[in-house]
């Protein structure tokens, strides 16, 4: 049987935690905890504005299951996000994709800096190229990731967003270093001179070729892939290249140049 501990050790033992509630009283908030919300902090109200039916729905489960944090509307166009950010309550957070079906995401950015303006913007998109980057951040977004991160590692980078960070995929934040270094006399965001008349444009792969065409027919990124053998994260690199070699940010522009050179098939 062991002794008991001398008379002192209990007072001791107290003052010391006592010591340490006063120490940890003093220190700023944000140094006790940089990611757990404040025990009574409001819910952090997050918008989406996404056509990808796969992705909004592992989003609104990852945001349902995340702390302190609420869905605050979803648009699955840029018509019908328009018209939540003018007729809906204000978000804390817009998370939008820039190719949605009826034109670009870019156009929602500026418009929630009108309407929202103090909202945070995190873009979420395909697209990695430079310009739709520089073009983003110019239009007022403060986050922009690719989707090759998962929608639930999207939802934990909110909150870094709403503390005042800008969360970026890796890919992003070096072309925006790279764009800083880049002289002053470089152009950041002007579009590409038109095409001389008989040139010809970027030619699609065979394989971007029939994701196009699919696109076309009306079928969803899951289905493509699937039709294809492919994981969606390599469909969506598809996407992105046919994008990027037509120079549009949505299908339905994407589709009409495509029928305008003649890309389609007419089956």
């Amino acid at each position: 049987m062991q002794p008991p501990p001398p008379w002192w050790e209990p007072a001791v033992a107290r003052a010391a935690a006592n010591i340490v509630r006063r120490l940890h009283a003093l220190l700023p908030k944000a140094a006790v905890s940089s990611t757990s919300p404040a025990p009574f902090a409001p819910p952090i109200r997050v918008a989406l504005i996404d056509d990808d039916a796969h992705f909004s729905a592992a989003f609104a489960q990852a945001l349902a299951s995340a702390p302190n944090m609420r869905a605050a509307g979803a648009a699955a166009t840029l018509r019908a996000g328009l018209s939540l950010l003018q007729h809906g309550s204000p978000a804390d957070i817009l998370v939008v994709d820039l190719g949605l079906p009826d034109g670009s995401g870019i156009e929602a950015i500026r418009a929630t800096r009108e309407a929202w303006p103090h909202c945070e913007i995190m873009v979420a998109t395909v697209f990695g190229d430079e310009a739709h980057v520089m073009r983003s951040i110019e239009a007022g977004a403060t986050g922009y990731l690719l989707k090759d991160s998962s929608a639930a590692d999207i939802v934990r980078e909110l909150r870094s967003l709403h503390l005042g960070g800008s969360p970026m995929s890796p890919l992003i934040a070096r072309q925006v270093l790279t764009r800083l270094r880049a002289p002053a006399s470089d152009p950041v965001t002007a579009p590409p001179p038109a095409s001389p008349s008989g040139t010809t444009p970027a030619a699609l792969s065979p394989r971007e070729y029939q994701v196009l065409n699919d696109i076309t027919r009306g079928f969803s990124h899951d289905e493509i892939a699937q039709r294809l053998g492919v994981s969606r994260h390599t469909l969506l690199t598809y996407v992105r290249r046919i994008y990027v070699k037509l120079d549009v940010h949505s299908k339905v522009e994407a589709i009409n140049v495509a029928r305008t050179r003649g890309l389609l098939d007419d089956a």
